[in-house]
């Protein structure tokens, strides 16, 4: 055996020096269409040019490399999209996910990771401008309009865990609603549900606009303001808190379910939305690696395991949490009753 052949493959560290060359093609390729252009029939590379409006020999390596990595199918010069892509690739599909890029690329988080030493050095992100708590940027816009496709599948179980009868009148607190998908999910399977969502004016516009779209508008109802801040009011059955303690330290979330906990009725529910690592903070893969994002992107956010949550609703006055994974999803619920 030579000594080469006794020695580690080092591919993986090869395709994690590389990993942006992958990502700026997808952005690439998502920018001009090239997925929804072949599944409008466009299939050999000429073809597929002119209707991206670019070059035949950058669409061939394009398309070769999507090819390689499973994306699209090749036969005899000709394209087609896999399963995978058709179903979440193609811009005329309900279910694309494609405009995700719009956020999970943008230049504002893209900055954190520019500067991750820095992060890694001080425990938390150095980066000024784009602050997650200033009422006036518009990175919370941008991910209200690119990122809601791909919070479907959640907000349906959100709704399908609820565990209350259908015909029940249901007041539901939807915290930092964004593009409002959590509480219009509610809404469409609760007929008797009023939705009151919580978030800065400029990203409510966009709440308002898919609850109108969806069919629920008569009962989305807005709280402007920082959800820190702002009175909340009382009495609700429901209060959605999605996607959001991860930004913060442990402290806060406590104090902020505290308040969570006294907006609820008597036999209220706090329903919070988490990238939940196991205990030992390595698996799974997506939910542990989760932590790297908020390492990047927050002084002080973290993927907190189930423990952790639990002793923060607890902390919080919460009696009972239930954890409810959703695979294959990376993300789970934590369901917390008074």
């Amino acid at each position: 055996m030579t000594q080469a052949q006794s020695m580690p493959d080092p591919q993986p560290i090869w395709q994690i020096m590389t990993g942006f060359q992958q990502s700026a093609a997808f952005k690439t390729a998502i920018e001009l269409e090239l997925f929804t252009k072949i599944a409008e029939g466009h299939k050999s590379v000429s073809a597929i040019a002119e209707a991206c409006g670019a070059a035949e020999r950058g669409i061939r390596v394009l398309a070769d490399v999507f090819t390689v990595h499973g994306f699209l199918k090749k036969h005899d010069g000709l394209y087609e999209l896999s399963e995978m892509s058709a179903t979440f690739l193609d811009k005329k599909q309900p279910t694309y996910l494609g405009g995700s890029v719009e956020f999970l690329m943008s230049d504002g988080q893209m900055r954190g990771y520019k500067d991750l030493t820095s992060a890694v050095r001080n425990g938390g992100s150095q980066v000024q401008g784009e602050a997650s708590m200033d009422p006036d940027s518009p990175m919370w816009v941008t991910f209200a309009e690119a990122m809601m496709p791909m919070m479907v599948p959640a907000a349906m179980a959100i709704a399908g865990n609820l565990g209350f009868e259908k015909d029940r009148k249901l007041k539901v607190l939807d915290i930092a609603a964004g593009h409002g998908i959590f509480g219009i999910m509610v809404a469409q399977q609760y007929p008797n549900a009023e939705i009151y969502a919580v978030d800065w004016s400029n990203v409510l516009t966009v709440a308002t606009e898919n609850a109108k779209r969806m069919g629920v508008g008569d009962r989305h109802h807005l709280i402007e303001g920082n959800a820190f801040e702002v009175d909340f009011g009382g009495d609700y059955d429901v209060a959605l808190v999605t996607n959001f303690l991860h930004h913060f330290d442990a402290e806060t979330c406590t104090s902020f379910m505290r308040k969570v906990h006294e907006s609820l009725a008597a036999d209220g529910k706090a329903v919070t939305l988490e990238f939940v690592p196991n205990d030992d903070r390595v698996s799974p893969p997506g939910e542990a690696l989760f932590a790297l994002v908020m390492l990047a992107a927050t002084p002080a956010g973290d993927a907190y395991t189930f423990a952790e949550l639990k002793k923060m609703c607890e902390e919080a006055g919460f009696t009972q949490n239930q954890h409810v994974p959703l695979p294959p999803t990376p993300q789970h619920l934590v369901i917390s009753t008074k």
